[in-house]
């Protein structure tokens, strides 16, 4: 998408886009400052352990109510957490990449009891360096750090 078109009108907004823009840019200053201050075997304790790929996923827990529109509100809720996550991530003044989006994106999802994916893969780069990134998926919805480059291949996930 252009930036033009993706551009961020925040005198367009309602009330609760402004509290879910406000919330992202919090996530992402803490989520780059943990990434920056902190020891990442630190940061990584918050996720939980790193499982292989390919491992099989635990059963999703069920939902409070039953409800089958329980899960169509967390995909909008995903939704829109990607979408505050990105919109903001090229507007701080801080360099919010990858790690941080997906990061952050997780704890906004975490305190709305959204479950989520954090991927972490590797390609081989340029000059035989490898090119790290990582991806965030939460119920059924491609939340941070799509599209993933062709050449990536997952080394790891936190669930």
């Amino acid at each position: 998408m252009a930036r033009s078109a993706a551009r961020l009108k925040l005198h367009h907004l309602r009330p609760r886009h402004l509290a879910l823009i406000a919330e992202a840019v919090m996530m992402l200053a803490l989520a780059e400052g943990s990434l920056r201050l902190l020891p990442f075997r630190w940061t990584s304790r918050w996720l939980g352990p790193m499982v292989p790929p390919g491992s099989p996923e635990p059963a999703p827990p069920a939902p409070a109510s039953g409800d089958p529109g329980d899960n169509e509100d967390a995909a909008a809720s995903a939704r829109k957490v990607g979408w505050a996550v990105r919109s903001v991530a090229e507007r701080v003044p801080f360099r919010a990449v990858c790690l941080p989006q997906a990061l952050a994106a997780r704890a906004m999802l975490a305190r709305r009891g959204i479950a989520s994916t954090l991927s972490i893969g590797s390609a081989h780069g340029v000059n035989a360096h490898f090119d790290n990134h990582a991806w965030l998926d939460a119920a059924g919805v491609a939340v941070t750090g799509y599209p993933v480059r062709k050449g990536f291949a997952c080394i790891g996930c936190y669930r």
